[in-house]
């Protein structure tokens, strides 16, 4: 593999003229030539000599008469690299083209090319099908080496592609030895590391035998000690003896008594010495006990010095694997050598066709030469008419000559114009064959269903369609027809109304009349009823997923209508031709019958009805979407009012799809009122999107839209779980729907449990080891703790308190939970799209992410952050106003995807306070976008931003701006979402979409599209982000310090996941499957039991 490269080179064509002894004619000498060992540099670009015909006729009147015969040789270097696969068939396959475009050009015939068998493409008999026609003056064109040489320059360059991947493989080679050779350094350290643990560990063993015998030495010397105490004891009573006799006897000698009384000292001077010899021994034994320990340690050290060593052992066994590998390509790369010599052998092969093509080219200028010669010479012989025999016969014998050769030109001119006219033939047969395909095509094409017309166009058909039947000028059945000819996009229909523009209605209606032809559709009849849709009436996110499912359903063939009410603070001019139908619709309420306006339009190519309501309480002239005191009468009235269109329409639809609390009165009203009227085709599938608001009221005003309050007021029907006198919109969808779901598997879990206490301590965390043992690292860093002086208890003793689950409709969600399903909202691609979106300074996307960092400098500029670290990290927040039902929101514009959230304790309000100040200790910047409706929320938020006013690194944008959240999702690194619970959440998606990387919590939807990119329990594709569990500084810090750590330690992991997130796909296209599956399903099991009644 260290070996230089061997490379090809083809020269370009050289043409020289050599003289010779044996020819007089005129040769062109065309070489290839290879260089066997290397490449020369890119900017040596090949040459060539255009040979037309007008330069070779100038050749062979003025050329050498003599020169050599036309020589033609590949030299190849036999170890040149191809593409990998059928590069070889293809090379081939081109090669053969070029032969026959060469011969084609020239009038030369060719035979037929056998595809299969690339080493039969020889032109045969090249000597018979090349000759000059019959005025001589047709020779070789340059055009012709042209091709050749622009073949050839293909052939060097996928060999040049290939020695450049062998290089790369070679560098990657040096560098795995680089490593290896790194790694058998570490392992001789540690090796040395060994050895000296084990001099360490026998020094420690003879220590201890040392010790040993210092034991025995201080036994003996214990033993020699008590037998002298023994010694004294009897000595003392020698002494007391001696009293005894000194009282009784008289005194001895004095020089006795002085002798035993220093004896007595002597001993006594002994046994301090003796004393102080154990003192000495035992501080030696506790010297040897701590010897000891030491030598546990060793162990332990060396112990952990074996785990390195196996460690690097496996390392070098991965690297030896790498190394096989290699050597596995290195057999692979041998492989296309043998490729490359095969396609050289090829081009020998033409370069011999092409030289014998020249030669009998050359033949027949000799021929062409000679028979000039020959007619000089007749001219002369008649000019002077010699009547010499010699010269008679010369003629006669020129004539002969003569006539041979016109022979052998009028054969060769036979020759060629049959393959003229055989080449005529085919290319009128394929142009038959040609013809005879187009008008199959279009015969086709007026039986397939119109795929380039938009949806706009479709739906805006549906709607005429749906005025003539409510204004009685067509028939139930009529309309029925033209609403399946429109579903599947009936190209009948589609020139119908094309004929029709011009017409006035009466001839336009007659027109569509006229049309007989129908079949039925495969698809589903869909119909929403909501209370919002974006972009015309939004206020959070259930408008985005109205939009969004619809178009996707759309999509994928299914006939979708939406009804609203016409609000007066609608955005109308996002509607498409909105029209006012002739028709009054009578709904009831509060006793008697009100009379409806239906207006008609388009919104994002979706047909839509707008009910406007002539109640004196003006119900939807309120300059205000929500947060009406009688939003009870207002919606219920609304969702009497849809179903009584649909009756009087003749609709059948297959799924009526009601959203929240504000049209979860259809459930009730249809199977109760409107299904024994015959508005009984539909399956009712009913979205809640936060069981937080759920629109209770006293049990007395579910009378005003019609049903019987004492036949619904009941624990099993529309009875509040928790207030006995108050009826529950969302429990009556939820019980009287054949369909019931919410925006998140996790969150369908959630609200089936009963109302917990969010604890902030480690009860709930189920992390992975590995996410442990950072969060407890991060933990014990200095700082993790809260430096605000405890500003984040307050919150975090609401988050103790703060009760999640299913807002006391647990028991009924368990009840019905055979139909009741989680489904992870989506995005609508198109709107949110970096590379697209018009509000950026710069567009950009997954593959080229330098304009994100322009759109980052930006931001900065913009918000006069400091900008003298472009890779400072950047974390955001974006929040905005939500759908609240017990406060009045005023609507201040277009809100997008996203902005779904407020400033309230819910969503971690106290943990966003605290990830101000964290991302401050962690040298980053910060900025979030949104206000608070709750008062005192607002003012404590307003203070952080005026103290951070003139920051450098905090900026706080307490309002909303919609062009302003495009660029901080497109400059943001970080996006911080820290949920006390979360349905679904649209942000975290969009970030992901804009290459930032979400920091969440582990709740709701939110745990459904963030995983953790430390958690080694999930695969390695899925991880996306960074997650905790509890809802307490301590848990978001550890998110934070990892997304800091990884941000700056590792850049190129990063980018991987920015390129991971940004690629993700966040559609609705999976959201819409699961709905068109349960909707599909529910339908069949209703047709089931209508066909076993």
């Amino acid at each position: 593999m260290a070996s230089k490269l061997s490379t090809c080179f083809l020269s370009p064509f050289l043409v020289s003229q050599n003289s010779s002894n044996n020819n007089s004619t005129d040769h062109f000498n065309v070489r290839f030539l290879f260089s066997s060992r290397r490449f020369l540099p890119a900017s040596c670009k090949m040459r060539h000599r255009s040979f037309s015909s007008q330069y070779k006729r100038q050749r062979v009147k003025k050329g050498s008469p003599e020169q050599p015969p036309t020589n033609a040789a590949f030299v190849s270097s036999g170890d040149e690299d191809t593409e990998p696969g059928d590069a070889s068939t293809d090379s081939e396959s081109s090669l053969n083209e070029e032969i026959v475009d060469v011969a084609e050009n020239n009038s030369v015939a060719v035979e037929h090319i056998d595809e299969q068998d690339l080493g039969s493409t020889i032109v045969p008999d090249l000597n018979k099908s090349l000759a000059l026609d019959r005025e001589g003056e047709e020779q070789l064109s340059g055009d012709q080496l042209d091709n050749l040489i622009s073949m050839i320059r293909n052939a060097e360059k996928n060999i040049h592609l290939l020695n450049e991947a062998r290089v790369q493989a070679l560098e990657d080679l040096h560098k795995i030895l680089g490593e290896k050779e790194a790694l058998q350094g570490e392992i001789n350290v540690l090796e040395m590391r060994l050895a000296e643990t084990d001099a360490r560990i026998k020094v420690a063993t003879q220590e201890k035998i040392h010790v040993e015998l210092l034991e025995d030495q201080l036994q003996k010397l214990r033993n020699e000690l008590s037998q002298r105490g023994a010694f004294e004891n009897s000595k003392l009573d020698t002494n007391e003896n001696q009293k005894k006799l000194l009282n009784e006897e008289p005194v001895p000698d004095n020089s006795s008594i002085i002798s035993l009384s220093k004896e007595l000292d002597s001993l006594r001077t002994e046994n301090l010495s003796l004393n102080n010899d154990v003192q000495a021994l035992k501080t030696q034994l506790n010297n040897i006990k701590n010897t000891d320990e030491r030598v546990v340690m060793l162990e332990k050290e060396r112990t952990f010095l074996e785990s390195s060593l196996k460690e690097l052992e496996s390392k070098l066994s991965i690297s030896q694997e790498d190394v096989s590998k290699l050597s596995t390509l290195k057999v692979e790369c041998k492989d296309l050598y043998e490729k490359v010599e095969n396609l050289q052998g090829l081009l020998d092969k033409s370069t011999k066709q092409a030289d014998q093509a020249i030669l009998v080219l050359q033949q027949n200028q000799e021929l062409r030469k000679k028979v000039d010669k020959l007619e000089e010479s007749l001219d002369e012989a008649n000019v002077y008419k010699l009547s010499s025999e010699k010269m008679h016969q010369y003629n006669e014998l020129m004539q002969q000559k003569i006539k041979l050769l016109e022979e052998r030109l009028q054969r060769s001119d036979e020759e060629i114009h049959s393959y003229v006219q055989l080449y005529q033939e085919s290319v009128k047969e394929f142009q038959d064959t040609l013809n005879s395909l187009k008008e199959e095509s279009k015969k086709r094409a007026l039986d397939e269903p119109v795929d380039d017309m938009p949806w706009e166009f479709w739906s805006r058909l549906l709607l005429i369609i749906e005025g003539w039947l409510l204004e009685k000028k067509i028939s139930t059945s009529e309309a029925k027809l033209f609403r399946e000819m429109v579903w599947k996009r009936d190209r009948h229909i589609h020139d119908a109304y094309m004929a029709c523009k011009k017409k006035n209605e009466r001839e336009a209606v007659s027109t569509f009349l006229s049309l007989t032809s129908s079949s039925m559709s495969s698809g589903l009849h869909v119909i929403h009823i909501a209370a919002e849709m974006a972009p015309v009436a939004k206020v959070g996110g259930l408008g985005d997923v109205i939009t969004g499912i619809g178009k996707a359903l759309q999509k994928r063939g299914h006939l979708v209508e939406i009804i609203l009410p016409k609000y007066d603070c609608m955005q109308y001019d996002r509607v498409q031709e909105l029209r006012v139908l002739d028709v009054v619709v009578e709904s009831y309420f509060d006793g008697r019958l009100f009379k409806n306006k239906v207006w008609v339009g388009t919104v994002e190519g979706l047909p839509v009805y707008f009910i406007e309501p002539h109640h004196p309480d003006k119900f939807f002239w309120r300059g205000e979407f929500y947060g009406e005191r009688d939003d009870f009468k207002r919606f219920s009235f609304f969702s009497r009012a849809a179903l009584e269109l649909l009756l009087q329409a003749g609709k059948k639809p297959d799924i009526i799809h009601c959203h929240d609390w504000q049209t979860a009165f259809v459930a009730p009203l249809y199977w109760d009122l409107y299904a024994p009227k015959g508005l009984n085709s539909a399956r009712i599938c009913f979205t809640c999107h936060n069981f937080e608001y759920q629109g209770t009221a006293h049990a007395s005003e579910l009378a005003s839209c019609g049903l019987d309050v004492q036949q619904l007021n009941r624990p099993d029907r529309m009875q509040d779980n928790s207030a006995h006198d108050r009826i529950n919109p969302v429990k009556g969808a939820i019980v009287f729907s054949n369909i019931v779901t919410t925006v998140s598997p996790s969150y369908a879990q959630e609200v089936r449990t009963a109302e917990i206490i969010c604890q902030c301590d480690g009860t709930l965390n189920r992390r992975s080891s590995r996410v442990r043992e950072k969060e407890e690292e991060s933990a014990t860093k200095p700082g993790s703790e809260a430096r605000d002086g405890g500003r984040g208890a307050h919150w975090c003793g609401w988050a103790r308190r703060r009760r999640i689950g299913g807002k006391g409709l647990h028991s009924t969600l368990n009840f019905h939970s055979k139909k009741f399903v989680g489904i992870l909202n989506g995005i609508d691609t198109d709107t949110w799209n970096p590379a697209t979106d018009t509000f950026l300074k710069v567009q950009y996307n997954a593959n080229d992410l330098q304009g994100k960092a322009e759109n980052k400098v930006a931001l900065r500029r913009h918000l006069a952050l400091s900008f003298a670290d472009a890779r400072q990290p950047l974390i955001v927040l974006i929040l905005g106003l939500s759908r609240i039902s017990d406060a009045k929101l005023q609507i201040l514009g277009d809100y997008n995807v996203g902005c779904i959230t407020r400033l309230v304790p819910q969503k971690g309000v106290h943990l966003i306070r605290h990830a101000i100040y964290r991302t401050l200790e962690l040298g980053g910047q910060f900025v979030l976008l949104g206000s608070s409706p709750v008062p005192h929320i607002q003012r404590e938020f307003e203070g952080i931003a005026n103290h951070f006013q003139n920051h450098d690194h905090i900026r706080l944008i307490l309002k909303y701006d919609e062009s302003l959240s495009h660029s901080i999702y497109a400059a943001s690194d970080m996006f911080i979402i820290p949920s006390i619970f979360e349905p679904c959440g649209l942000t975290q998606m969009i970030a992901m979409r804009y290459g930032s990387i979400p920091i969440t919590r582990k709740t709701g939807g939110l745990n459904d599209s963030v995983f953790d990119f430390d958690d080694d329990t999930i695969p390695l594709q899925f991880r996306n982000g960074y997650t905790f569990l509890n809802p307490d500084e301590q848990g978001l810090n550890s998110a934070l310090d990892r997304a800091f750590n990884h941000y700056k330690n590792n850049p190129e992991s990063w980018h991987q996941l920015v390129y991971k997130d940004m690629t993700m796909d966040w559609s609705w296209d999976s959201s819409a499957l699961q709905y068109e599956e349960l909707y599909a399903k529910s339908v069949a099991r209703a047709r089931a039991t209508t066909i076993r009644a």
